[in-house]
């Protein structure tokens, strides 16, 4: 199909969604100049127009040059194959959808889905063949289900799918009134939906509320689902269609509002997954804010380089400030929906909701979520109130950005500033007198420099000049304005350049000896102290890791964060009575605790050692808590593991049996290991002598074939290693008689 062919595709798959006077405008911009693309399109959309007519019973027969030289469509009361249509209940650019009844083998409702009269191009055909085979590749909860493929009479390609008796998410949403973490919830499962998309190979490109729809199960619970993969792109190579499948240079796939940057590129450049994290930030930023980022209506009425350009270039307002700059009106009839007042509507946007939103709306895809997943586990940590992993840009990404815009401006700016710097530098030799006021602006200009050094450095990944350069400019610092302090990003950059290079042994007298512990209470120092530490524990600098903690934990010690990174290190230090000083602590401030994640931490921190001296059945209550709320299928085998580990220090040990043997059922290594401890420690209590050994032995054989080795990178997962290798020493201890000296966790220390 030629270029000219596909573009008048195009605008008529947006034209017809336009009503007759914005259709007019539309076409008068588009067609420009262009009288036969024009015609054609005209063409179409009275062919369009004349079968919608006669499909809704209209006693008019469609013309010939209407219908393009094509069958007229189906109509209720039709059959195709084995289905009697029923009623026409969806159509889009160039598929018609109609509730039917099968009749054989079974009967039941379904959604069949047909090309239009008159669409039946060799582009349009193809397309729809892709959506077919997409749909068939997928077996998911939340995913329309396809039973059957084939074709009409006259030769039009239809498929069968799952019926959907749903409504627009979004709509879902407002008519119920649905709270800010309802809405969140329904969120996470269309990003799961759209990663299990994502794993066989398949990009949505046209994700918007009208293609997920709101059903519910036969519990009475919403359950959202996604529909219309019918611009779906595969991303590997696996064969969707056996006809010619591609995207004109000038044509847009997607819906505009919903459209990513690269999408609208046109350029080379491969359509990833990543454009689904996009139009999935679209959708969040309107589940919030009851509005899409960019005006649908206003894009809609823009020709297709000022699409473009607004999609590529502008960047939208967050979700907070768009409602906090809304008319009284509007914010009060988006806070009805979300059945909260404004005020608590924007504070619960603003902040954590705000930045994960404008990550999966980055313009440059590679600072997006990496995949949906990703952005759902995010949402999780908002709702669970853990730190989220988005984070507001820096600002010298956001002066970069700046630069690249106004390249000329910038450049004429830093002429000036050059000769106003030299200006001031001559001037102030002619004009200082005193010795001391001339030293003084050598020593500003020299650090300076070194700070212009040191980022030019970290720009070009060079870690070691980078870290050199910053730490000659604190040094000067320290020397001439001892009440000045840096900024944390600069502190933070000279501990990435030292674990960069693998300096472990210097990152802590680095920040020990440079920060002052007054200002941990701040935030950014909050975050540079637990970076380091967790830095530091992966690489198993066990003590330098656990000092930093420390700290952390008296600047803050109501922050469950803090305990579970400090008690692990306590236990690999062998430091039992500090240990036992922590567990009490635990127990009494988050024994109460109804976030389940938080329960989970708490309770394992406090099971890792036999000698925790704390009352265990406020530990088993909190780990009670997260195995019968999280449902989380990756979390599911840690809960599970805790509530072993919580049954066997409870003498409970066929119970720590059973709940050990669900932990290992997953495919996660650390609580397989754990769980073959428990289960080797409680055989051998229930005196199962030769499986308690056999257990022990499997324990061993996960943690030396499975899991990094002491002088390896221990990963984010450093904590649930140290308790694997301490579980291992108790139960060899207790089945072997090892003594704890030889097979304590300390011995893995590095």
């Amino acid at each position: 199909m030629n270029d000219s062919a596909d573009r008048k595709v195009t605008i008529f798959t947006e034209a017809v969604q336009l009503a007759a006077e914005e259709r007019i405008a539309y076409l008068s911009r588009v067609c420009a100049g262009d009288h036969e693309l024009r015609r054609q399109v005209d063409k179409l959309l009275r062919s369009h127009d004349e079968a919608g007519e006669f499909l809704q019973g209209s006693t008019r027969p469609p013309t010939a040059e209407g219908l393009l030289n094509s069958n007229v469509g189906e109509k209720p009361g039709d059959h195709i194959g084995r289905y009697k249509l029923l009623q026409q209940i969806g159509e889009g650019g160039c598929g018609v959808v109609f509730m039917a009844e099968q009749e054989q083998p079974v009967r039941r409702r379904v959604a069949l889905k047909i090309i239009k009269p008159g669409m039946d191009t060799k582009s349009v055909i193809a397309r729809f063949e892709a959506e077919r085979q997409a749909l068939a590749l997928m077996d998911h909860p939340n995913i329309a289900k396809v039973f059957d493929a084939g074709a009409t009479e006259s030769g039009r390609p239809y498929f069968v799918m799952e019926l959907v008796r749903g409504t627009k998410i979004t709509e879902y949403c407002d008519r119920n009134a649905l709270t800010t973490g309802a809405r969140l919830n329904l969120f996470t499962e269309v990003c799961r939906a759209i990663q299990h998309a994502h794993q066989k190979g398949i990009i949505h490109r046209d994700i918007k509320p009208s293609n997920i729809l709101v059903t519910k199960t036969p519990e009475g619970t919403a359950l959202p689902m996604v529909i219309d993969f019918g611009i779906a792109k595969a991303t590997t190579d696996q064969r969707l269609t056996d006809k010619t499948l591609f995207t004109a240079f000038e044509m847009l796939i997607g819906t505009p509002a919903y459209m990513s940057p690269e999408q609208a590129e046109l350029t080379n450049t491969e359509v990833d997954t990543r454009t689904d994290i996009y139009s999935l930030g679209v959708l969040l930023y309107e589940l919030l804010t009851g509005s899409t980022p960019f005006d649908a209506r206003e894009l809609l009425k823009a020709g297709f380089d000022e699409i473009r350009r607004v999609i590529r270039q502008e960047e939208p307002v967050r979700p907070s400030t768009r409602l906090s700059t809304m008319v009284g009106a509007d914010l009060v009839n988006v806070s009805k929906h979300h059945g909260a007042e404004a005020p608590k509507l924007i504070r619960e946007v603003r902040g954590d909701l705000d930045w994960i939103v404008m990550k999966a709306l980055e313009k440059d895809r590679e600072r997006r979520y990496a995949t949906a997943n990703a952005l759902a586990m995010d949402v999780g940590r908002f709702l669970s109130g853990e730190a989220i992993l988005a984070r507001p840009p820096s600002a010298t990404y956001k002066f970069r950005k700046l630069v690249s815009r106004n390249k000329p401006v910038f450049s004429a700016v830093a002429l000036i500033f050059i000769f106003l710097i030299i200006s001031l530098i001559t001037t102030t030799r002619w004009l200082m007198i005193e010795k001391q006021a001339r030293e003084q602006m050598r020593q500003q200009i020299e650090i300076a420099q070194l700070e212009g050094q040191g980022w030019s450095f970290i720009y070009q990944n060079n870690y070691a000049d980078g870290e050199q350069s910053f730490r000659k400019a604190l040094a000067l610092r320290r020397q001439f304005h001892a009440t000045e302090s840096m900024p944390a990003i600069n502190y933070r950059l000279v501990t990435v350049g030292l674990i960069e290079q693998k300096k472990f042994d210097e990152v802590k007298p680095f920040l020990s000896e440079f920060v002052n512990p007054a200002l941990l209470p701040r935030g950014d120092y909050k975050e540079l102290f637990e970076f380091a530490s967790g830095a530091l524990a992966q690489h198993g600098k066990w003590n330098d890791a656990a000092a930093l903690a420390e700290q952390l934990h008296k600047s803050d010690p109501t922050n469950s964060s803090y305990y579970h990174i400090l008690v692990p290190l306590l236990v690999v230090k062998g430091n039992v009575e500090e240990y036992r000083h922590l567990c009490t602590e635990i127990v009494t401030r988050f024994r109460n605790t109804t976030d389940l994640y938080v329960a989970d931490r708490m309770a394992k921190d406090c099971l890792i050692l036999p000698s925790a001296g704390v009352e265990l059945t406020a530990v088993a209550a909190l780990a009670d808590l997260a195995v019968s709320r999280g449902s989380n299928a990756a979390a599911a085998p840690y809960f599970k593991f805790c509530k072993a580990l919580a049954e066997f220090r409870l003498c409970h040990y066929e119970e720590a049996i059973n709940w050990a043997r669900l932990a290992a059922q997953g495919s996660f290594v650390c609580p397989k290991a754990n769980a073959a401890a428990v289960i080797a420690m409680s055989q051998f209590k229930l005196n199962q002598l030769d499986n308690a050994r056999a257990a022990l032995a499997e324990c061993g054989k996960i943690i030396e074939e499975k899991l990094p080795k002491p002088e390896q990178d221990l990963g984010t997962d450093w904590r649930d290693w140290i308790i694997a290798h301490a579980l291992r020493s108790e139960a060899r201890q207790l089945i072997d008689g090892e003594s704890s000296a030889a097979a304590g966790p300390t011995n893995v220390a590095r």
